[in-house]
């Protein structure tokens, strides 16, 4: 390991191994050190069409797309037998209209792998320990982290001249900086696994299937199918909802949700659970700033919302995106308004899908989805969101997203 580099990026997940690759191809020396040893499980199996271009742009996509994950075209809801359809070749953003359903622990290692070969280096099991801003007390222009190699339990020291955090659910350096905030949403609790489906040749693969429990609605399920016979299987709901089956173990807790569901059940009928039962309770957060003196967060190391609308590696890859051209930038003396070139232009999109999630959780959102007769345009213009879109100032749903839902939401209640 070299002691000193460019930029030192925490995390090798789909913002990392982005910030990486696109860095590393400017010539950018750069260092990632990732917790973990890579394939790894994680959770968030679908992606967004808007997450191609991304991919594109860091030099990643071929590899993707030569893998032969799971095609994704748009997403189904189904609430109290009802269901919607979402094509997302009929949005209303230009852009790519399909996507992948990926196991995270395969796509993650060939974005990893893709990152390296791009000039990037990884090491895995390495674990950021503290991290000391030297311009503080003294003239210096990098930060000195203290790296603990897990493998070996020995710590080194590696001088960077910038820091990305793209640690996810770790968020690392928000619980060293002291940069955590409340998130504005309740305490959620998810229960998933993956299950061997058996789902009849009449579905359809390429969608996500998202699923309303028929007596709380604030409680959903996903089935994300991949292209090896395989699904993700999830439940959402808050801690207190838990309660009443908190008696039985998580994959007995799972089934218990499913089988209030009729359709779903049936679906399932002959489906078997291949892989551990997880849960994740308190996933939504938030932080104080996105970036900081020689630092940036990326991903849900900022800030995650919610899984319903699978927006977080879309929102992880686009910080990426945003942010490595600014660190560019930053290395060759340029000044950069991090504020306004970086953290408005991300909370901008990160507010379109909040909007949105407040408005599935609320009523408000489903009201639309599931309106028996809807205009074209408009669903075009919600479409276009659920595929990722939300930083498209064009669609009247992303530049006034929480006053035009809103009165849409009324309309169709009325």
């Amino acid at each position: 390991m070299n002691n000193c580099c460019d930029v030192a990026i925490i995390g090798a997940g789909p913002a990392g191994a982005c910030a990486a690759s696109l860095l590393a191809q400017q010539g950018v020396d750069v260092q990632v050190f990732e917790r973990e040893q890579f394939p790894r499980f994680s959770i968030g199996e679908s992606l967004l069409p808007q997450c191609m271009t991304f991919l594109e742009q860091a030099g990643l996509l071929d590899a993707v797309n030569q893998h032969g994950f799971q095609r994704k075209d748009g997403a189904v809801f189904l609430q109290q037998g009802q269901f919607s359809h979402f094509e997302f070749d009929e949005k209303f953003s230009p852009g790519p209209s399909q996507t992948f359903q990926v196991q995270r622990d395969t796509f993650d290692k060939i974005l990893a792998d893709g990152a390296e070969k791009n000039g990037a280096k990884i090491h895995y099991r390495h674990q950021l320990e503290a991290l000391c801003n030297n311009s503080k007390s003294s003239n210096t222009d990098y930060t000195t982290l203290t790296i603990k190699d897990l493998t070996t339990d020995t710590t080194k020291t590696v001088n960077a001249r910038f820091v990305l955090d793209a640690s996810g659910f770790g968020r690392v350096l928000p619980r060293l900086l002291d940069l955590e905030s409340p998130s504005d949403f309740p305490v959620r609790q998810a229960v998933f696994t993956h299950i061997t489906d058996q789902l009849p040749d009449s579905f359809d693969r390429n969608k996500i299937l998202i699923i309303v429990h028929p007596q709380c609605a604030d409680i959903w399920l996903w089935l994300i199918p991949f292209s090896n016979g395989t699904s993700s299987l999830g439940v959402v709901a808050r801690q207190e909802q838990f309660a009443e089956v908190e008696h039985l173990n998580h994959e007995q807790q799972l089934m218990h949700f499913v089988d209030e569901i009729p359709q779903l059940k049936d679906l399932l009928s002959n489906a078997s659970v291949c892989a551990q039962v997880r849960c994740i309770t308190g996933y939504s957060a938030n932080v104080s700033t996105l970036y900081g003196e020689r630092f940036a967060l990326l991903g849900n190391a900022g800030e995650f919302l919610d899984p319903v609308f699978s927006s977080g590696v879309t929102i992880a890859m686009q910080s990426a995106i945003m942010a490595a051209p600014l660190v560019v930038k930053t290395l060759n003396g340029e000044t950069v308004d991090w504020e306004n070139e970086f953290s408005q232009p991300l909370r901008r999109g990160i507010s379109t899908f909040k909007t949105f999630v407040e408005g599935w959780y609320n009523g408000d959102l489903r009201n639309v989805i599931f309106y028996p007769n809807p205009d074209t345009k408009i669903k075009r213009m919600v479409c276009s969101v659920l595929a990722g879109y939300a930083w498209d100032s064009d669609n009247p749903l992303v530049k006034h997203s929480k006053r035009r839902l809103k009165a849409l939401a009324e309309s169709c209640a009325q």
